[in-house]
């Protein structure tokens, strides 16, 4: 099975699940009226939004590329992830909220036994489907189902701290103990969003990846050196689900044509296969004898351009 086709069924599988567990969690706030679990419910509220446009991005994404789009979609990767993060961190907010009015309001959960009965169902789904999305996800090399995963994930951790807070009611009969327990579960998901933000930031200002420009460049010199070449100019960039690669080869002046482009594509071959991601290597073909006369007011004098 291609990997789109696990990606596809991966992300109906977190829709459905996040229906579910927005009626489990809606069931056991209407039962109980808990600060923690009205917050666990009101993050699968928008659990259950962002995985609808997750959803909508992978089918984007999954698109060829054409002549507006020349490089394909997958930059809407980076979209998804920082509309998720963005929603958790809206979420987070409204949980600070309503722990922080209940607590001065001194307003007491109440059904303890089912709610602490439905809180533990969801924690058991949720924690299931956030590691399989992760793993298909890494597998694919698909940073939405990571995202979406992450999310469940973090749903897993509310839903945890919901569970704690409705415990320690149970055990001490304070009821204090549930918005405290809201709030911690609050600090957790702002993290995790801005975590999100960051990445799909980064990823939108093709922000540089220091272990993959580490893994390129010892590629490069290894396979450069076993040819007797020089390389310099390594660029890269993350488009979501493929990573554009360009890189300068210097030749003798001598070399032919075809042989240097022989050579320049078995090096692009053995670059690919060094690394754990899907890049996609562009060379540029260049001689050592006039090269910096050719570009003297170009990327040859700028003291970032590398060589080797």
């Amino acid at each position: 099975m291609s990997h789109s086709t696990d990606a596809t069924r991966a992300m109906r599988l977190s829709l459905a699940v996040g229906f579910l567990m927005l009626v489990l969690k809606v069931s056991a706030y209407v039962l109980t009226g808990s600060a923690a679990i009205l917050g666990d419910a009101a993050e699968s509220v928008v659990h259950v939004a962002a995985v609808m446009f997750a959803t909508f991005s992978l089918g984007l994404l999954q698109k060829p590329a054409d002549s507006d789009h020349p490089y394909g979609h997958s930059k809407i990767a980076f979209f998804s992830a920082g509309i998720e993060g963005g929603l958790i961190v809206v979420a987070a907010l409204f949980i600070i909220y309503e722990s922080v009015r209940r607590w001065f309001l001194h307003l007491p959960p109440a059904n303890l036994d089912e709610g602490l009965a439905l809180t533990a169902l969801s924690i058991a789904i949720n924690a299931a489907l956030g590691t399989y999305l992760i793993r298909t996800g890494k597998r694919g090399s698909s940073l939405i189902l990571e995202s979406n995963g992450k999310h469940v994930l973090t749903d897993v951790w509310t839903s945890l701290g919901a569970l704690v807070g409705l415990g320690l009611v149970a055990l001490t009969g304070w009821h204090g103990w549930d918005p405290i327990c809201g709030l911690l579960m609050a600090a957790n998901i702002i993290w995790t969003g801005y975590g999100l933000m960051r990445q799909s930031v980064g990823g939108l200002m093709d922000s540089a990846d220091p272990k993959l420009d580490a893994a390129l460049d010892a590629s490069l010199r290894r396979e450069t050196e076993m040819h007797g070449l020089q390389f310099h100019a390594l660029r890269h960039r993350d488009a979501g689900e493929m990573h554009y690669v360009e890189v300068h080869l210097l030749f003798q002046d001598d070399i032919m044509l075809r042989d240097a482009h022989r050579t320049a594509t078995e090096i692009e071959h053995a670059v690919q296969a060094s690394v754990d991601r899907p890049v996609l290597i562009t060379t540029h073909l260049e001689c050592q004898g006039d090269h910096d006369e050719l570009h003297q007011h170009g990327e040859a004098s700028d003291p970032n351009s590398k060589r080797a």
